[in-house]
């Protein structure tokens, strides 16, 4: 019995769980809730939206003279006057007293050759030139005392109180002294000619500078040989190469096509590559009368108007040929846009930098019209990148894609 009772006895297993109905519900709803504001984030920073094709401008900085130039031509700043200096001997170089960049006075000495031939010559020269005067002074005190003698000798004559061999021989002996004084004076020319030599021998030795000028390179050391040619083995023909600043012109090559665009006298604008935030006013200096029929140009020189320490023989420059002078008001520098770039919505102007891939709407203040350009007073700096020609339904933030031109 007892076992019969036992194996009556069953669990009911449908009991012993309790569905909690309302847990999954409010799961449920958690869960669709996160998945749906997922969506909505990945949908708002543009995951699911696809990029707006656009095209790309960049923000500049223009000047107003770039609204009236006929002609852009380049070119580099060359000195007109500039010379390498160097002795008309051979020696060695004993003395430099410049270095690059040095200011120089026309006549002042610059370097100084081992001269010591030269300055020994000069010594007897000298030496010799004061021999002669002496001898020309006796020979003056000679002529003094016989002219006396002939003189005297010549009334005693007249009165026949000597022999007409003692008046001839005092009348030869002035005719001597006469000759020995004129000799002694030309001896004289010759001893002053022959210091004269002797001076410009020393002279060759010292290295003016022939004008006022900036020591350009230092081409010799002390040391070296300079010799005129510098055909010898490790000897150098020029000690210091110099330019005049206040000659520096532009030298650019225009097309014989555009000759009738440019003219003596006319004004022009000078930008130099190493000091792209200056503009400097220039003039139509020369056209060179010749072209080159390699390239079928023509080369012009440029004058400066402006005078700048930073101009530098040597520098790249562009020129613009302007159909009129510029005003003072127009040298300053503006920063402008196309004016597609610009939107006007609910009457507030704005522009959409490019960020990265984003575009993101900027408010700008407009100013004067330049040109096919327009200025803008605030909002965006030079070098900004922008959208051009923003269409309506791109929003700041738009995920955005730079069309390939």
């Amino acid at each position: 019995m007892a076992d019969e009772d036992l194996l009556r006895l069953k669990i009911d297993k449908s009991g012993t769980a309790i569905k909690p109905k309302g847990h999954r519900k409010l799961f449920r709803w958690i869960s669709v809730s996160l998945s749906i504001i997922f969506i909505g984030l990945l949908y708002f920073i543009g995951i699911f939206t696809p990029p707006v094709k656009v095209e790309v401008a960049t923000v500049a900085q223009i000047y107003p003279s770039q609204t009236f130039t006929s002609l852009n031509a380049s070119g580099y700043v060359v000195a007109q006057r500039k010379a390498s200096l160097a002795s008309k001997t051979t020696g060695r170089l004993e003395w430099l007293g410049v270095e690059e960049g040095d200011r120089v006075k026309s006549g002042q000495i610059i370097a100084r050759l081992e001269g010591n031939d030269a300055l020994a010559a000069k010594k007897q020269a000298e030496a010799n030139l004061n021999n002669v005067r002496s001898s020309l002074d006796e020979a003056k005190a000679e002529l003094d005392a016989a002219a006396l003698n002939y003189n005297r000798y010549k009334e005693l004559l007249s009165e026949e109180l000597i022999s007409k061999a003692d008046y001839d021989a005092a009348y030869a002996r002035y005719k001597k002294a006469t000759a020995a004084t004129a000799g002694a004076e030309f001896a004289i020319a010759a001893a002053m000619a022959a210091l004269d030599a002797a001076e410009v021998a020393v002279e060759y030795t010292l290295i003016r500078a022939p004008f006022d000028a900036v020591v350009l390179t230092k081409n010799a050391d002390v040391g070296d040989i300079i010799t005129p040619l510098g055909a010898a083995a490790n000897a150098k023909a020029a000690v210091v190469t110099i330019a005049d600043m206040s000659s520096l012109q532009v030298e650019a090559d225009v097309s014989e096509s555009n000759l009738e665009k440019i003219r003596l006298r006319q004004p022009c604008e000078i930008q130099l590559d190493a000091l792209p935030e200056s503009r400097f006013i220039g003039e139509m200096h020369m056209i060179v009368p010749t072209a080159d029929r390699t390239k079928a140009s023509v080369m012009v020189k440029i004058k400066f108007l402006d005078r700048d320490n930073r101009i530098l023989p040597e520098m790249s420059a562009k020129v613009a040929f302007l159909q009129r002078a510029v005003k003072p008001e127009e040298q300053k520098p503006h920063i402008a846009v196309n004016p597609e770039s610009i939107t006007d919505r609910n009457g507030k102007r704005s522009i959409f930098l490019v960020k990265e891939n984003r575009a993101l709407e900027t408010p700008v203040t407009v100013g004067i019209r330049i040109g096919d350009m327009v200025e803008v007073l605030s909002g965006v700096s030079v070098g900004d990148r922008v959208v051009s020609r923003p269409s309506n339904k791109l929003r700041s933030g738009s995920k955005i894609r730079v069309a390939e031109k």
